[in-house]
């Protein structure tokens, strides 16, 4: 597995002094108990200035966090298949304003919902088809079943929309059910990744799992990225945790995990498991025009179109979204094909540059990339917190305040 090697702080700009800050912030939270561990990794101008583990892992085992430590990377896991479909209309299969069911038949007559319960409902035809880009920018009309919002995600939870079955199965269960919203006209996130995870399988004629190995991990040298961890790897698995009365709660054994075996499901919205090493060559990829050492995963102008604003309305997230679940603030930020996209760091009253990034996952692990200041920063902890934590914008705070 490759580490980074560690340069010195200056030679990317940094200043040494503040990188310290960023350990002593996140030490705090874990002697608060706030978290078990984290490791943050810094990289500018592709070099890798500060990777620093703290905590424990797992702590029932008294493991300490280590520099290849795996992490349930959950919606993390959404760049990556995002970046695989797209590889798809660069080999000219696809477009992104292909309506989706010239891929998944089942989905010409999708309805917009509009009254009742499953399964008799009102419905409504809608303004137009889903297309792929609806997919890749979460406004297909599509959710989430843990959104606890509306009679359609009630739906999802009834059938078992995700997590069990494969990608069709879920593809032909969705078939059955209403829109939220005529696709285009609003955002909301959703599995629509996944079903970007089901296209790559229909496009390319192989198993979603074998298609990333062969055509992102191998080539990034992404050696510790899957949807399970081999038994040989769990002594590297980290622990999950949620927050408790009495303090962290283990939420997942990483002995006893599911991810222990290899899923059915090939969850691309986010079932992933990675290091840092690994999704900081992932993230160094895309920075640098979708090529890192001799393996290209894709050009330099698809990453351009990826990393635009494609928000119909042509604003943020909060002239957009409906509910009130995402992985990034909704003012000042924009969405593309896969990422969240900043668009006015002074709306969002936050440090950071217009054009960067990002994304994070339900175990408040993130990273960003930000490409006017050569900058990769990658995140890691495992906590699933029910409620937004500062995580991310404290570690902005701390980043940017090193920029030499």
């Amino acid at each position: 597995m490759p580490i980074p090697a560690l340069q010195s702080p200056a030679t990317a700009g940094l200043d040494a002094a503040q990188l310290k800050q960023i350990d002593r912030h996140f030490q705090g939270h874990i002697d608060r108990g706030t978290i078990s561990g984290a490791l943050t990794l810094v990289a500018r101008k592709g070099a890798v200035a500060h990777m620093s583990p703290l905590g424990m892992a797992d702590a029932e085992r008294a493991k300490t966090t280590a520099l290849d430590t795996i992490y349930r990377i959950y919606s993390m896991s959404k760049p990556i298949t995002s970046v695989a479909l797209m590889q798809q209309y660069e080999r000219g299969l696809l477009q992104l304003d292909d309506p989706v069911h010239k891929y998944i038949p089942a989905w010409k007559d999708l309805r917009v919902f509009a009254g009742g319960n499953h399964p008799n409902y009102l419905t409504n035809a809608p303004e137009r088809r889903m297309t792929v880009r609806d997919l890749l920018s979460h406004q297909s009309g599509l959710t989430y079943g843990f959104m606890e919002r509306t009679n359609v995600d009630a739906a999802y939870r009834k059938l078992g929309v995700g997590g069990n079955g494969t990608l069709k199965e879920m593809a032909d269960k969705l078939a059955t059910l209403p829109l939220e919203f005529s696709p285009g006209s609003r955002w909301n996130y959703s599995v629509s990744t996944d079903i970007c995870g089901h296209l790559v399988e229909i496009i390319s004629g192989q198993p979603f799992d074998q298609y990333l190995q062969a055509n992102v991990f191998d080539p990034l040298k992404m050696e510790d990225t899957s949807f399970w961890v081999p038994e040989a790897k769990l002594p590297r698995f980290a622990a999950n945790y949620s927050p408790g009365a009495g303090g962290l709660e283990l939420m997942d054994d990483p002995q006893a995990s599911t991810y222990a075996k290899s899923p059915s499901f090939l969850g691309g919205g986010g079932g992933l498991v990675s290091t840092a090493s690994d999704y900081y060559r992932f993230c160094q990829a895309l920075l640098n025009g979708g090529q890192l050492d001799d393996a290209r995963v894709l050009g330099r102008k698809t990453i351009d179109l990826m990393t635009a604003n494609h928000l119909t309305s042509g604003g943020d997230l909060l002239s957009m979204a409906t509910g009130g679940f995402s992985e990034a603030p909704y003012v000042g930020v924009g969405f593309g094909l896969g990422f969240s996209v900043a668009l006015d760091p002074a709306k969002g009253q936050i440090s950071g540059s217009p054009g960067e990034f990002a994304w994070g996952g339900a175990a408040s692990t993130a990273f960003w990339i930000d490409p006017k200041e050569e900058l990769v920063v990658v995140f890691m902890t495992q906590l699933m917190a029910m409620t937004p934590n500062n995580f991310r914008r404290e570690l902005k705070a701390l980043v940017y305040a090193a920029l030499d």
